[in-house]
């Protein structure tokens, strides 16, 4: 086992991920490490990873980028973000983790650039002790990623894939195209110089441990599995809901996706696999992810018709979150004043499998909705008979089970007790568990794992190309319908309200409601 980075004192609420799992010594180059992603997230993680033992000494990280800075700059910079988390120990520990930092400039397109780096590379395998491990992170806009991909195998800088060591893994941000033909454009550029061992499609959401935790509360848990089928439950929420609007100029990205290709496409998608998947046989990669992409298969092939029935589209309008005024989508810099792009969607949907036949799922995710929040909430189905005196307290007598990916991360059972008293009446209680209560330390971020991973060479909690294919194939039957003339325009809602009439209809049609945040 590769040794650690030599901290021995280490901050006791970053010991989430275990220590014993220290990759091989390697290289991180991070594409675009100029950008937003590399300094609040990818670089923060790396620098807790270091902290809390869980990379060997023998790494280093190489921004490469296109403006013309040197080692220090670069330090510089990220140094200033790092420096907002506030860790007491930061100014002793950052000298010995910026020792590891360097600099390449090079555009996306330009061969002498990848020239360099290989130099840089090959520099660092000597100095560092990295022993030729490069893993390739594409922080950069979409339209860059096969440029990128390309301009990596041209250089030599990419190994063949049956080779165990040195290794080269790539990691690909979303979105993964913009549509089912795009996907596949892009998965033929991709496989031209990688194997599919050596993609890792990144999805943050799947390095969250509540939603790690969704198998082991299903399988690790012999009350639950019994009943996770359609003789016991009668609906499935799936909610990602935002406060925020077109914050930070993303008015321009997000008018070109839309809520169906930046939120539903993958992140949602990820969450329906893995309430609605099969038991794998075992924790492996293609194990847990065969049966992920049986539920993708399972997604409905809807008319255009069927897609108007079942999707609603929506558009929020000026109104007001906690107390502040907010403009409108199509006021929104960036944003087209005809713009047609809906930053919210709820949708049903049955899967077409022998456990959830005729379940209703029902999707919904939205900016400027009144709270941030990603929930799953299983309801099960009411006793068959009546015995006791109807509930006061507006709920169904159901009961339920929610889970909390954010905030307030955990789980929530709600069951039904009798109220003290002469009479037979029953009140709805609740079970509730939290993570940070339970384990008495935060989870760790989702990219320090999936990053971590990626070292290790375990793509389980990374999309495979057929999970790709099979969510696109799904969603671009919906865009397809949205672009005929006859699709009917997206509805409104006021900002800070929870989505138009139009999406609360779609339960209602089963005898439901949405769940109330």
């Amino acid at each position: 086992m590769a040794e650690t980075l030599g901290v021995v004192e280490t901050n006791p609420l970053r010991e989430a991920l275990p220590r014993t799992r220290v990759p091989d010594p390697c290289t991180v180059v991070l594409f675009g490490a100029t950008g937003d992603l590399t300094h609040r997230k990818l670089v923060p993680a790396l620098y807790h990873l270091a902290r809390g033992g869980n990379l060997p000494s023998e790494f280093a990280i190489v921004g490469y980028a296109r403006r013309d800075w040197t080692d220090e700059q670069l330090r510089e910079e990220l140094k200033k973000s790092l420096a907002k988390e506030g860790d007491s120990d930061f100014e002793r520990f950052w000298d010995q983790f910026a020792s590891h930092i360097v600099f390449a400039p090079g555009t996306f397109d330009d061969p002498a650039g990848y020239a360099k780096l290989k130099q840089r590379l090959e520099q660092l395998d000597s100095s560092h002790g990295t022993r030729g491990n490069r893993l390739y992170y594409l922080a950069v806009a979409p339209e860059f990623f096969a440029t990128i991909i390309q301009q990596l195998g041209d250089a030599g800088l990419i190994y063949p894939a049956h080779q165990e060591s040195p290794w080269s893994r790539v990691v690909i941000e979303k979105p993964f195209g913009h549509d089912l033909a795009s996907a596949r454009a892009l998965n033929r550029e991709v496989s031209n110089v990688l194997d599919e061992t050596q993609v890792y499609r990144i999805d943050h959401y799947l390095g969250k441990e509540t939603v790690q935790n969704i198998l082991a509360l299903r399988f690790g848990n012999s009350i639950f599995e019994p009943i996770w089928n359609r003789r016991h439950v009668a609906s499935v929420q799936i909610t990602v809901a935002e406060e925020v609007g077109m914050a930070g100029g993303r008015g321009a990205y997000y008018d070109t996706a839309g809520a169906i290709r930046d939120m539903v496409q993958n992140h949602m998608m990820q969450l329906l696999c893995l309430v609605a998947m099969e038991p794998p046989v075992d924790l492996s990669a293609d194990a847990v992810r065969n049966e992920k992409v049986k539920v993708l298969q399972a997604l409905p092939k809807w008319t255009e018709a069927e897609v108007y029935e079942h999707v609603v589209r929506a558009q929020y309008t000026a109104g007001s979150i906690q107390g502040e005024d907010v403009p409108g989508y199509l006021q929104e810099k960036g944003v087209k004043p005809d713009s047609k792009t809906s930053p919210y969607v709820a949708l049903r949907l049955t899967l077409n499998t022998w456990r959830w036949a005729d379940v209703p799922f029902y999707l919904r995710t939205g900016k400027r909705l009144p709270k941030r929040a990603t929930e799953i909430a299983i309801q099960f189905h009411k006793p068959p008979t009546a015995l006791f005196e109807p509930e006061e307290d507006g709920t169904s007598g159901a009961n339920q089970l929610v889970l909390r990916i954010q905030p307030n991360e955990g789980a929530s059972l709600a069951f039904q007790a009798k109220i003290p008293g002469s009479r037979r009446r029953l009140q709805e209680v609740r079970m509730d568990f939290r993570y940070g209560t339970a384990f008495a330390v935060p989870p760790p971020e989702a990219y320090e794992r999936l990053l971590l991973d990626v070292m290790l060479g375990d793509p389980t909690l990374f999309t495979r190309t057929d999970e790709v294919d099979s969510a696109w194939r799904f969603i671009t039957q919906i865009l397809n319908a949205w672009e005929k003339p006859s699709a009917p325009s997206p509805v409104t809602y006021p900002a800070g309200s929870w989505g138009p009439p139009e999406a609360d209809a779609l339960p209602a049609r089963d005898g439901a409601h949405w769940r109330r945040l």
